[in-house]
């Protein structure tokens, strides 16, 4: 059992930077892969980056390749979500997501946080 809690959303400017973080409890940090998901309004929950159990290989979606980085600190229990360069496309719900696989589906996690809300505005 593991429980998520995210942080680090807000308001920012096109172009501006937000660093999401994701706080891990009740189970080994180490032996799950992690992802950040999106969901904007009315429109379906979409992988933006994965990090497997070592924290050796990530995944990126093509829309955020280049700016967004995602990494772990498994001693913190702790995954981040570095977010540059941010454009208006980037705004919706993020969901740090936990699993047994390192997959871009949803059904493959099987813990959530609450989501944390990022609006880029110009």
């Amino acid at each position: 059992q593991v429980q998520l809690v995210e942080s680090g959303g807000g308001l920012v400017q096109v172009g501006g930077s937000l660093r999401l973080s994701c706080a891990a409890s009740g189970r080994t940090f180490s032996s799950l892969d992690m992802g950040w998901f999106r969901q904007a309004p009315g429109k379906e929950r979409v992988l933006i980056a994965a990090i497997n159990r070592s924290g050796y290989n990530s995944y990126y979606a093509d829309s955020v390749t280049g700016r967004f980085t995602i990494s772990r600190d498994n001693a913190e229990m702790t995954v981040y979500l570095e977010m540059n360069n941010l454009k208006r496309e980037d705004t919706g719900v993020y969901y740090c997501a936990a699993g047994t696989s390192y997959s871009n589906s949803p059904q493959d996690y099987d813990a959530w946080g609450q989501g944390t809300q990022v609006t880029v505005s110009s």
